[in-house]
């Protein structure tokens, strides 16, 4: 068993989408209709046939109340891994990207955390 797809809830998908793929970097892997809203996955461009991303739509009130309270608690919704955590800062805050934590050593890993404008708290981390 493996996991293929993991969900990040989101306000506006077409905002996400934008700013997972122009921003981040993301590739777009799917876009389908999916009744008044759409399935839309991402996968990192280094593993395009690796696990998917998908732009949950927070529709739900109980979805809504998660994603604003962990927000509000600095709680990140899903962590990134990245090569070099120091480049990334510097390319993302480079494009406007706010960070609520800069790149900060805890043991063996170094993470940040950054506000991905869309509800989420977003940790990327270094091992």
């Amino acid at each position: 068993m493996k996991i293929i797809v993991a969900s990040i809830f989101v306000q506006d998908q077409d905002k996400a989408l934008e700013f997972y793929t122009k921003t981040l970097g993301f590739l777009k892997k799917h876009d389908v209709p999916a009744g008044e809203f759409r399935w839309i996955t991402l996968v990192s461009p280094d593993e395009q046939d690796g696990t998917e991303l998908l732009l949950e739509p927070n529709d739900h009130p109980a979805a809504k109340e998660y994603q604003k309270r962990i927000f509000a608690d600095g709680i990140p919704a899903t962590m990134f891994g990245v090569a070099d955590i120091n480049k990334e800062y510097k390319r993302l805050s480079e494009n406007g990207v706010k960070f609520t934590m800069e790149p900060t050593k805890m043991g063996e890993l170094t993470i940040a955390v950054f506000d991905d404008t869309c509800g989420n708290l977003i940790q990327i981390v270094q091992k």
